[in-house]
């Protein structure tokens, strides 16, 4: 049901309007689920149940976070990253809201595809802000679609103040990387890497890896446990440190 009114939504009402209006919409078709058995952290409203969607992650039906959104969002929180200049790239609209709204910091969100809502257009290789500028950046399943992931990592490095944090999260494969640039069509994309705008798959070791050689040397992993309350699955993000 929830993909029927969402395919509906999107032919009928034009693409902008429902975006900014998104949190008024989705609150008159999920008021059937507002309950005390599950929780967003994103929003904080109580669910009933979480929405599952075609690929098996779970929605929140009244601010539309994943998982992981909601994931990244507690985990802001609970490390007190909320200060200073922040840069987002492609930001969901579930944590953009919070962010663009939040006293406490300077919000950065960008999107160079224009497919996010978005204040800026930085392209990952060529940042046009000065060294050492932001304190905590989030790029999330962002770099799975850049072919020169290295200069794009030497410039998310460049941005990032001395002691700064960079949040990274990509899908990931066990083993070693796997990319190749002969691929150009969405079929070829979509058999070799499981997205028709993907270039590569990452290991975790191997993202680990390249990070380091691009200019980070501190880059932890940090793998998460599920947590069916707040709809967290399991998954693996990579911090950064300059």
């Amino acid at each position: 049901m929830y993909q029927a009114l969402k395919k509906v939504a999107l032919f009928v009402v034009p693409k902008r309007f429902l975006f900014e209006n998104e949190v008024f919409f989705r609150s008159i078709f999920a008021l059937h689920l507002r309950g005390k058995s599950f929780e967003c952290t994103v929003c904080g409203c109580g669910l009933k149940k979480f929405i599952t969607i075609p690929d098996g992650d779970l929605l929140c039906p009244f601010c539309g976070s994943r998982s992981r959104t909601r994931r990244l969002y507690s985990f802001l929180i609970e490390n007190d990253f909320f200060h200073g200049k922040v840069l987002h790239f492609s930001p969901s609209r579930s944590v953009y809201r919070n962010l663009k709204t939040n006293p406490n910091i300077s919000y950065f969100s960008t999107d160079y595809e224009d497919e996010f809502i978005a204040e800026y257009r930085y392209n990952i290789t060529q940042i046009p802000l000065e060294n050492d500028f932001f304190d905590l950046i989030i790029c999330y399943h962002i770099l799975e679609h850049i072919e020169n992931d290295k200069k794009a990592m030497e410039e998310l490095h460049r941005v990032l103040k001395p002691g700064g944090t960079c949040i990274i999260q990509t899908p990931f494969k066990e083993g070693k990387i796997y990319e190749d640039f002969a691929k150009k069509t969405p079929e070829e994309r979509l058999d070799a890497f499981g997205q028709e705008d993907h270039v590569r798959i990452y290991s975790v070791v191997g993202l680990q890896a390249r990070l380091k050689e691009n200019g980070f040397q501190n880059v932890e992993i940090e793998t998460f446990s599920a947590n069916e309350r707040f709809g967290f699955m399991e998954e693996t993000v990579l911090i950064a440190k300059k």
